[in-house]
């Protein structure tokens, strides 16, 4: 087995070649997470090797990317003694650490290319969203800012993302209220009190601290209008959930819409916790739509670019032996 990792700043995610692994674990790198005890326990698998992609270089404790590629990288190579290979945006082969920069997506659409064919690849987690064009090959920017500022990162995600990012005023019974510019509610309080995820699926912390339980969530909806339920009611909360959603959506769509229109792609291959809001987003533009949840299983949809890398990394080992 080839154990894929990527090791985000928020996440890290694990998956085996063969596919009977799939983890996601919380782990916010700003907040000195333990990084090394989580790649230890992944360690006792005793993979073959491992194959890593790194979007965590960017987290608050590191000063600059290249110090965080060193760190993350050092951390992979103390915990595992087999074989070790890191993916940078043109592949396994790289020269400057910079390239492993946020790669984790060149390696899904490597994949997709080989497998799926032309599309654009659509992987919504619970931070940011890629859109990556796949024509032979992903066409994508090398860099989060090209990436940023071409369309192919909108950096919001199912879960962590702030309300008030997203939904500059909401309409509460006729009255159009600005949202507080404060941390207040977070996309996971919206999509939990309207029955969209389990608490389970919360996988993150809440802005206060406090319980991922509705009547929580609620509370925290409320906040961001500078309110209390007791002050505007459960309805008026749901509202406010109900337009974040909606407004997510929407921006989706239009970015989805650009980049397909811009390199001529008719199917969407979606994966990532948001798969199903990608989903709605091709319907509602009359794209075809495969979920990677139908073809690999929704646990490796999840986890996908740890996925791909360790499938990435076991042709290239086979390529090795056969020569």
């Amino acid at each position: 087995m080839i154990l894929g990792l990527d090791i985000g700043g928020a996440n890290t995610k694990a998956a085996g070649s063969d596919g009977h692994l799939a983890e996601s674990v919380y782990l916010p790198l700003w907040k000195h997470a333990p990084l090394d005890e989580v790649l230890g326990r992944f360690a006792t698998l005793q993979p073959q090797a491992v194959a890593v992609v790194i979007t965590g270089e960017l987290a608050d404790c590191f000063s600059t990317k290249r110090e965080g590629i060193s760190s993350l990288t050092a951390a992979v190579k103390r915990a595992f003694s087999c074989p070790v290979y890191f993916w940078g945006t043109s592949g396994f082969a790289w020269t400057d650490p910079l390239e492993l920069a946020a790669a984790n997506w060149a390696a899904s659409a490597a994949l997709l290319a080989r497998e799926v064919g032309d599309c654009l690849f659509v992987d919504m987690g619970s931070t940011t969203t890629d859109l990556i064009p796949v024509r032979g090959e992903a066409l994508a920017a090398k860099t989060d800012f090209l990436r940023l500022a071409g369309g192919e990162l909108v950096y919001m995600g199912l879960l962590r993302t702030r309300l008030d990012a997203l939904l500059p005023a909401a309409m509460i019974g006729g009255q159009r209220v600005p949202l507080a510019p404060e941390f207040f509610a977070i996309m996971a309080d919206a999509r939990l009190a309207l029955g969209r995820i389990s608490e389970e699926r919360y996988a993150c912390e809440t802005p206060d601290g406090a319980g991922k339980d509705r009547e929580a969530a609620l509370r925290r909806l409320a906040r961001s209008v500078c309110a209390d339920l007791g002050e505007i009611g459960e309805a008026a909360a749901l509202a406010i959930a109900d337009q974040a959603c909606e407004r997510q959506k929407r921006i989706l769509v239009a970015a989805m819409e650009k980049q397909a229109e811009k390199h001529d792609l008719t199917k969407v291959a979606t994966a990532g916790i948001g798969e199903g809001l990608i989903a709605e987003a091709a319907a509602f533009l009359g794209l075809e739509c495969l979920r990677l949840s139908e073809k690999y299983g929704a646990r490796i949809s999840d986890v996908f670019p740890a996925y791909a890398v360790a499938r990435l990394a076991e042709t290239e080992l086979s390529e090795i032996v056969k020569t």
